[in-house]
C-alpha cells in the first residue's frame, strides 16, 4: 500500500523543502513557517477556504511570511554561530538586495522580522533607492547603493545620507569623481563604499558575472589610484567598505573558499592604509533547488553552516596573519532569505495531444498493418516488448507511407495511430518493469507521458525555468497518500511552444516528467510550483496578456492558521491600461466599431456586448473555469 513516507521519497521533498514541507497522513502537502510540526498550514484546507471565499480564482500565490522570519534567524544565526565558535573579533550584520523581491510587502516583512539584526537594503537604482526610502529603515541599517549612477541618484544618496546610514559603492572607478564633486557642492563628506574586481570566479549558471571580466569592479591599480585620490582629498576616512561579486547561486563551496581568500587579503592590504568598517561578501549563498545537494546548476554541494563557517574563519585568519582588526562582515544572501517563502498553486484543465484516444474496431478492410499492430499489443510482454516495440515502429512508418500515396484514408490512419501508442504505452510500462534504462525506452518512457495544461503563465510566474533553466519544485499538492499511476509534463496556457516545464526536481540534472496521478471527473487536481520567492515576482513579464497572479498572505498560529493579506491579481483592464489601450473610454469605442460596421443592430444585441466587455475587462487574466 502507497503511503505518504513513499511521496516524500519520490519527489524528493525533505532534500530541497528545507525542513518547511511535508505530507500528512491525509494526503495532502502541509507547511511548516517556523520549522516546529507543532504549527502547520494544509494547504488542501487552505484552498478549500480559498474557494468558499468566492473572491480569487486561482492560480494563487502563497506567501509565509513567517518563514522569511525563519531564513533571517538562521542565516543571522550561522554567521553568529560562527563568530562565537572561532572568537571572531568584529560583528555580522545581514543586507537584503532589493532587486530579489522588490515587493512592498515582501520588503516589508523583511525589515520587521530583521529589525533585531539591524537588517538592511541594497539598492541598485534610484527608483530602488526611492523605494527603500519609503520603508523606514533603522538609523543603523546600513542603505548600500550599487548599480550605475547619475546625477540625480547620487545627489539623492548624498542628501539623505546622514539621516539613513548609506554608503555609495564605486562600481566604476569614474564615478568617484561624480561623487566627491556633488559631496563637495553639497557640504557633504560621502560614505563610500569599494567594489573590487576579484581573480576568483564563481560556479554555477552566472559564472560569467564574476572574475577579470566582471561588469563591475575596480582593478587592483584603480583601488590603489582610488585611495590615492582620497588621500589627497583628505578624505581617506570616507572608504567604509570593500565589496566584491562573484555571481549568484554559488554551487561549489570551494570557489566561495577561493573568493573569501582572495577577498579577505585585498581588505587586510587596504585596512593598512585607510580604517575601512565592513567586508561585504555580497550574495551567492546557493538555495538546494532540485534537492541534490551537488554543484550542478541548481542545487549546492554545501551547508549554510558550512558557509558561514568558511567566510568566518577565512577572514579570521586572515586578519590574523596580517596583524589587521576584523571587519563587520556583511552579507546579501537575498535568495537565501526569500526563496522559500513562496509557492503558486494552480490547476489543471485539461490534457494536450493525449494518446489515449478511442480504439475504433479493425475490420476486414483494414490495411494489414493495423492487424499487425493488433497482435503485437495482444502478444507483447516483458521477454518480448523490445522486439514488439520495433516492430511497432516499421507498421507505423509503413501505415504513413501508405496514407502519404492515397491508399488508406483517415479513418484508417487514426485506427493505426491509436494502436500504435496502446503498444508504445505498454512496451514502455514494461521497460520500467524490467528497469530499461537505455536511452530508447527513457525516450520513449518521456514520449509516452501525457501533456497536462496547468492554468498558469510560466513567463509570468516562473521566467527563470524558461529563460536559464531553472529547476523549481513541481509536485501534487494532495492525493499523495495514493500511488500516481501517469507521468506527465506540465503546459501553460500561454500561446508559445516553450510555455512547458521540462524539468522536475529529483535528480541533479532534473527529471524530464512528473508522476501524477490519474484525473477524476468533477474533482480538481492541484499542483503547487515551490521556492519562487527570489526574483521571480519582478522577472515576470506579460506574455499573451496574462498578468500577475493574485496572492494570499498565510500566518501559523498556535495549532491553527489564518489568513493575513490578499493582494488581487491583475485584472485584463489593468494590463490593457499598463499597455495604454486606455480602457476608460474602450467600451464606447467598441460600441461605435460595431453600429459602424453593423447598420442594423438591435439595442439588445447591444447591451448583450455592452455587459460582456464590462465583464472580461474586469475579469481575472486566466482561464476561470467555474464564471460567478
Amino acid at each position: 500500500m502507497w503511503k505518504p513516507e513513499d511521496s516524500l521519497e519520490l519527489y524528493g521533498i525533505e532534500n530541497w523543502g528545507n525542513g518547511y514541507f511535508s505530507i500528512n497522513d491525509r494526503g495532502n502537502i502541509i507547511i511548516f513557517p517556523n520549522k516546529n510540526p507543532s504549527q502547520s498550514v494544509d494547504v488542501m484546507d487552505l484552498i478549500d477556504e480559498i474557494e468558499k471565499s468566492k473572491d480569487l480564482e486561482f492560480p494563487v500565490l502563497l506567501r509565509f511570511p513567517q518563514i522569511l522570519e525563519d531564513r533571517i534567524n538562521e542565516i543571522s544565526g550561522a554567521f553568529f554561530g560562527a563568530i562565537d565558535e572561532f572568537s571572531y573579533k568584529g560583528t555580522y550584520q545581514p543586507i537584503f538586495p532589493m532587486k530579489v523581491n522588490q515587493r512592498k510587502e515582501v520588503i516589508e516583512y523583511i525589515i520587521k522580522y530583521g529589525a533585531k539584526y539591524n537588517i538592511g537594503l541594497e539598492v541598485g537604482t534610484k527608483a530602488e533607492l526611492l523605494a527603500a526610502l519609503s520603508l523606514g529603515l533603522p538609523k543603523e541599517a546600513l542603505l548600500i547603493c550599487n548599480g550605475y549612477k547619475d546625477e540625480d541618484y547620487l545627489r539623492l544618496a548624498l542628501s539623505i545620507h546622514n539621516v539613513n546610514n548609506i554608503i555609495i559603492v564605486v562600481d566604476l572607478f569614474e564615478e568617484i569623481f561624480d561623487i566627491l564633486k556633488y559631496a563637495n557642492a553639497m557640504g557633504i563628506r560621502p560614505r563610500v563604499g569599494m567594489r573590487v574586481k576579484l581573480f576568483a570566479r564563481g560556479s554555477g549558471r552566472w559564472v560569467e558575472s564574476g572574475g577579470e571580466s566582471a561588469k563591475f569592479g575596480l582593478s587592483t591599480s584603480e583601488a590603489l589610484e582610488l585611495l590615492r585620490i582620497l588621500r589627497e582629498r583628505d578624505l581617506l576616512d570616507s572608504l567604509k567598505m570593500i565589496h566584491f561579486h562573484i555571481g549568484s547561486q554559488i554551487t561549489d563551496i570551494r570557489t566561495i573558499k577561493n573568493a573569501m581568500n582572495e577577498a579577505a587579503r585585498i581588505y587586510a592590504k587596504a585596512r593598512k592604509m585607510v580604517n575601512i568598517e565592513y567586508l561585504n561578501v555580497v550574495g551567492g549563498l546557493s538555495v538546494d533547488y532540485n534537492g541534490s545537494n551537488t554543484a550542478t546548476p541548481s542545487s549546492a554541494n554545501y551547508s549554510l553552516r558550512e558557509y558561514a563557517n568558511d567566510v568566518v574563519y577565512t577572514v579570521q585568519k586572515i586578519c590574523e596573519e596580517e596583524d589587521v582588526p576584523c571587519p563587520a562582515i556583511v552579507s546579501e544572501s537575498g535568495r537565501a532569505i526569500a526563496a522559500y517563502h513562496s509557492l503558486l498553486i494552480f490547476k489543471i484543465i485539461g490534457k494536450k495531444n493525449a494518446k489515449d484516444s478511442l480504439l475504433r474496431t479493425p475490420n476486414d478492410e483494414d490495411p494489414i498493418q493495423i492487424d499487425d499492430l493488433c497482435s503485437a499489443f495482444k502478444e507483447i510482454n516483458i521477454d518480448n516488448y523490445k522486439e514488439h516495440y520495433h516492430d511497432a515502429l516499421q507498421y507505423r512508418d509503413e501505415l504513413y507511407d501508405s496514407f502519404n500515396l492515397g491508399n488508406i484514408g483517415l479513418e484508417e490512419r487514426a485506427k493505426g495511430e491509436t494502436l500504435f501508442w496502446m503498444v508504445c504505452k505498454k512496451a514502455a510500462f514494461l521497460a520500467k518493469q524490467a528497469e530499461d534504462e537505455s536511452d530508447e525506452f527513457l525516450e520513449l518512457k518521456k514520449l509516452v507521458s501525457q501533456k497536462y495544461i496547468g492554468n498558469f503563465s510560466l513567463f509570468q510566474s516562473v521566467p527563470d525555468m524558461w529563460g536559464v533553466e531553472q529547476i523549481f519544485p513541481t509536485i501534487p499538492l494532495h492525493r499523495l497518500n495514493e500511488m500516481p499511476c501517469e507521468r506527465g509534463r506540465i503546459v501553460d496556457i500561454t500561446c508559445d511552444s516553450d510555455g512547458e516545464i521540462k524539468r522536475y526536481a529529483g535528480d541533479s540534472e532534473g527529471r524530464e516528467y512528473l508522476d501524477m496521478h490519474t484525473l477524476m471527473e468533477n474533482e480538481d487536481y492541484y499542483l503547487g510550483i515551490f521556492l519562487l520567492g527570489a526574483y521571480q515576482d519582478t522577472l515576470g513579464d506579460f506574455h499573451n496578456l496574462l498578468g500577475c497572479a493574485h496572492e494570499v498572505h498565510v500566518m501559523a498560529e498556535g495549532d491553527d492558521w489564518y489568513i493575513c493579506q490578499k493582494v488581487e491579481g491583475d485584472t485584463c483592464r489593468k494590463l490593457l491600461d499598463f499597455f495604454n489601450y486606455e480602457t476608460k473610454d474602450y467600451i464606447w469605442e467598441i460600441m461605435d466599431r460595431c453600429v459602424a460596421k453593423k447598420e442594423c443592430i438591435h439595442k439588445k444585441e447591444l447591451e448583450q456586448i455592452e455587459a460582456q466587455l464590462n465583464r472580461t475587462l474586469k475579469g481575472y487574466t486566466y482561464f476561470i473555469d467555474k464564471p460567478n
